[in-house]
């Protein structure tokens, strides 16, 4: 790994409008150049949040559609890295999609994908109930790709719960940086997001750069924000606090 390197995590709030979250994310990849950050990470979701069921099927795309071709301008464009988590990639039949995490690199080429493993089939307590599994087909493969900000081990979210998934990263794929995009209900992330984060930073001794979602995306939906980079001793060394840059912004480090 560099002995520096200047990073960055978005936090925003997406809905269900392509242009205007494509319009967003622009704006950050370019503030995250500026700021002379190499990467930037955005939340799962970057793309688009739909606003009733059955919306993300409708705008699922695969990975050389017109969505993902915008982001590899954007990339080529800035002279930047970006990790894409997760894209809502079309799958192989009309009633599923991938959950697709996408690294691009600085030239605008897709590097490496990875197809979220565990989904979200949860009844929050007093909140709604989701069931990710009803529209999404779940990944089977675990997901490592060199970079020059190092090893960086690829997740997505609710994947976050499963350490073992970042036990094989660190010690059998040989990640040094986790990157963990999501987007968290408001209820999960007050009880669990830093503190698992914290955890898997701890037993793997990596770095995590966790980009979260943030703030009411409709009537049905919030997430927790908080978006977080975290050292390999478990300390928080860059947050972006709940709703603080509302509607968007990013955290730019160096490590």
């Amino acid at each position: 790994m560099a002995n520096s390197v200047r990073v960055a995590a978005a936090q925003m709030t997406s809905v269900n409008d392509l242009a205007a979250n494509f319009a967003t994310c622009s704006r950050l990849v370019k503030d995250a150049a500026a700021a002379g950050a190499k990467l930037l990470c955005f939340p799962e979701n970057f793309s688009y949040v739909g606003a009733k069921d059955g919306d993300s099927l409708k705008i699922a795309e695969p990975l050389d559609g017109p969505i993902m071709k915008g982001y590899c301008s954007l990339a080529r464009e800035s002279s930047i890295w970006l990790s894409l988590g997760g894209f809502q990639e079309k799958g192989s039949d009309d009633v599923h999609l991938h959950n697709t995490h996408v690294l691009i690199d600085d030239a605008g080429t897709i590097r490496s994908t990875y197809s979220k493993m565990f989904l979200f089939d949860v009844d929050v307590p007093g909140g709604t109930v989701y069931k990710e599994s009803s529209f999404t087909e779940a990944g089977k493969e675990i997901v490592a790709v060199d970079s020059p900000f190092g090893r960086l081990g690829v997740t997505v979210c609710y994947d976050l719960r499963f350490p073992e998934l970042y036990q094989q990263l660190r010690f059998s794929h040989e990640a040094q940086v986790l990157l963990v995009p999501a987007a968290f209900t408001k209820v999960t992330g007050q009880a669990h997001w830093e503190i698992l984060l914290r955890a898997r930073a701890i037993e793997t001794q990596c770095y995590v750069i966790a980009a979260a979602q943030a703030g009411k995306h409709n009537d049905k939906r919030e997430s927790y924000g908080d978006t977080l980079i975290i050292d390999p001793w478990g300390t928080v060394v860059g947050r972006l606090p709940g709703e603080s840059c509302f509607p968007s912004c990013i955290l730019v480090l160096h490590y």
